[in-house]
């Protein structure tokens, strides 16, 4: 009895102790390939696989293969709407490379008269046009005062004629002032 209890003991610590081992098994679709292999029974050369079996992985790769083909569906998805998110953006690209050409340009040109002249023109024309006018305001100065020095001589020529002038006539009027006396002298000889 004691020899039953004993292999009853070393039987039940042998089951409990390999009953905690952990199968761990592949989910994947391989995984429950080699699992149905390995669980059927031959008959001749051929493997025997139950009717469940069969059944279930049957059910499980129509799943997997639905799941697959919705997943693929909603790749695809994504893909065409990233395709044309990346067409939106690429349309949005150019439009902001054409305006920033046109914000450039406009910043390098000014408008004169209704026309864009680019910025170096603009300021050749300016400082042509100022160049002009400095020349002219010199060329006027230098005329004015030129003509300011003649007209001054002028004046103090004429103020020396005036005053040439102003003797001569007064030296004149004594002149015929004496000959008149003379003349009245003589007049007044000769009556008496």
């Amino acid at each position: 009895m004691r020899l039953h209890i004993l292999t009853f003991a070393t039987f039940l610590l042998v089951s409990i102790s390999f009953a905690q081992e952990t199968v761990i098994e592949d989910a994947s679709l391989s995984g429950q390939f080699d699992k149905i292999y390995r669980t059927s029974t031959s008959y001749q050369k051929y493997k025997v696989i139950g009717k469940e079996k069969f059944l279930n992985l049957k059910q499980q790769v129509l799943d997997s293969l639905k799941t697959s083909k919705s997943l693929l569906t909603e790749k695809n998805n994504i893909l065409k709407a990233e395709r044309e998110n990346i067409k939106k953006t690429e349309v949005i690209l150019n439009k902001t490379k054409l305006d920033l050409e046109a914000a450039i340009q406009k910043e390098d040109s000014i408008s004169l008269f209704g026309l864009q002249i680019s910025k170096t023109i603009y300021n050749l024309i300016l400082w042509t046009i100022v160049l002009f006018l400095l020349l002219a305001l010199l060329y006027f100065i230098f005329k004015f005062s030129r003509n300011n020095i003649l007209t001054k001589k002028a004046q103090n020529n004429l103020q020396d004629v005036e005053y040439e002038y102003e003797q001569h006539r007064k030296k004149t009027i004594e002149r015929e002032q004496k000959l008149r006396r003379e003349l009245q002298d003589e007049i007044n000889k000769q009556r008496n």
